[in-house]
């Protein structure tokens, strides 16, 4: 276990409890509960909407059993957890944004610019494609192992493993 450990997708809805069937569609829900990421599914007829506390939510389906899972990609799901994670001072946390945001340079969404030294610390200078939006991010200087266990948790978080 890694201090990263978020579960992946239910296939119980978080607000009936019932079976979530495959195809069937659901709403998902990145939470903060006590220093922790959270991920609660939900049935689309049971969605109350995203709670106060959200890092970010998203739609998508049940996948069939058995069946081979093709990855998608949803952006603007990145960019609202990046970006709502931007005064985070824990360190999973700050940990999770570097590689979020290193997944969207690697989409082309977020363009490298500079990098920043403070007090020591290093931090990317990153711009939006898009929107023209400018970041910093700190560099947590993660080692090998530690960059694979927190991408490995965004990957879960988005259902791709």
């Amino acid at each position: 276990m890694t201090p990263y450990q978020i579960q992946g997708p239910a296939r119980q809805c978080a607000a009936t409890g019932r079976e979530l069937r495959p195809g069937e569609r659901i709403y998902s829900v990145l939470l903060e509960e006590a220093g922790q990421f959270v991920r609660k599914d939900y049935a689309a007829d049971a969605w109350p909407g995203p709670p106060a506390n959200s890092a970010a939510y998203w739609c998508g389906r049940i996948p069939a059993s058995g069946a081979a899972r093709r990855p998608t990609i949803n952006e603007e799901w990145l960019i609202d957890c990046f970006t709502h994670l931007s005064e985070a001072t824990e360190p999973a946390q700050r940990n999770f944004r570097y590689v979020v945001a290193l997944l969207l340079m690697r989409r082309k969404r977020l363009k490298f610019d500079d990098v920043k030294l403070v007090d020591g610390e290093e931090y990317l200078l990153l711009r939006d494609a898009r929107t023209g939006a400018r970041y910093e991010v700190l560099d947590p200087r993660l080692n090998e192992a530690e960059a694979n266990a927190v991408q490995e948790e965004v990957f879960r978080v988005l259902g791709w493993a």
